[in-house]
């Protein structure tokens, strides 16, 4: 029997969600401010909004940043997907030690992998004559996002009754139409929270886009962390604010998708 929490349990979870949320609260309400001011009020103003829009610099990183993290999670999602069916479709000896293998750069700390990729890619350019820039950030973020995909497709597939399979395959399906009819809408939910948290990560990636974009190319956290090297402007606030409430919609559709695909399992159980 589950006990509701008493008081010192509401009171401590309170006191970790102030700490956690009271920064961001703070830095949301001075993005409104009127004036460059970060401790007194002054009034009610979009002006850092309108100059951050209005802001070169911030734009061509932010359009750089979105093309990123779209191409990054479309292929990321693409090759997750067949790397999950295919360990899936492994004997339990081969699946489980390859599986521990893509969790590594999960568990792996983002400075040792961009490090690492920095190196791989800087090898390959001496011989290869190629230089850090667009494709060797491209290819950091695909490559730190499958895990992920993979983590998120995995579950979809072991509730997968491998019988729908056989029986398509005996009336007539050849497997790639088995895996595009049967499979895939089947692991479709998976398949989608994948994309959307491939496109969380590559977006808000700093550290290894700073060991693999080069000198010629700035990411958005990149940007945001050479404004703050000099004195911090109200724009920042403005930039943050948007971030913030972007991540937070995904994980709201996140968190809405997720209860109407448990409601409309219930329903299918309960028939």
């Amino acid at each position: 029997m589950n006990k509701k929490p008493g008081f010192f349990g509401r009171f401590y979870m309170s006191i970790i969600l102030f700490f956690l949320y009271a920064p961001i609260f703070v830095l949301i309400v001075f993005s409104f401010n009127s004036t460059r001011s970060r401790t007194v009020w002054t009034g009610f103003s979009l002006e850092w909004y309108r100059r951050l829009f209005s802001d070169g610099t911030i734009l061509d990183a932010f359009y750089t940043t979105l093309i990123v993290a779209v191409l990054a999670s479309v292929i990321a999602t693409f090759i997750g997907t067949v790397a999950a069916v295919g360990f899936f479709n492994m004997r339990s000896r081969w699946r489980t030690p390859l599986t521990q293998i893509n969790n590594i750069p999960m568990m792996n700390a983002d400075i040792v992998t961009g490090v690492s990729l920095s190196l791989l890619f800087v090898s390959l350019g001496t011989m290869l004559s190629f230089r850090l820039g667009f494709g060797t950030l491209l290819l950091a973020h695909v490559t730190f996002c499958i895990p992920y995909v993979v983590l998120a497709i995995m579950p979809k597939l072991r509730q997968i009754d491998r019988n729908l399979v056989d029986a398509a395959c005996d009336l007539g399906c050849t497997w790639m139409q088995a895996f595009r009819k049967v499979i895939i809408p089947e692991i479709r939910p998976g398949i989608i929270n994948g994309l959307i948290i491939a496109f969380t990560l590559s977006i808000d990636d700093f550290v290894i886009s700073y060991f693999t974009a080069g000198g010629n190319i700035m990411t958005l956290p990149m940007q945001i962390f050479a404004m703050t090297r000099r004195r911090v402007s109200p724009e920042i606030n403005a930039l943050s604010t948007i971030l913030f409430m972007s991540v937070l919609i995904l994980l709201i559709i996140i968190n809405v998708r997720d209860i109407k695909q448990e409601e409309k399992l219930r329903q299918r159980t309960s028939v």
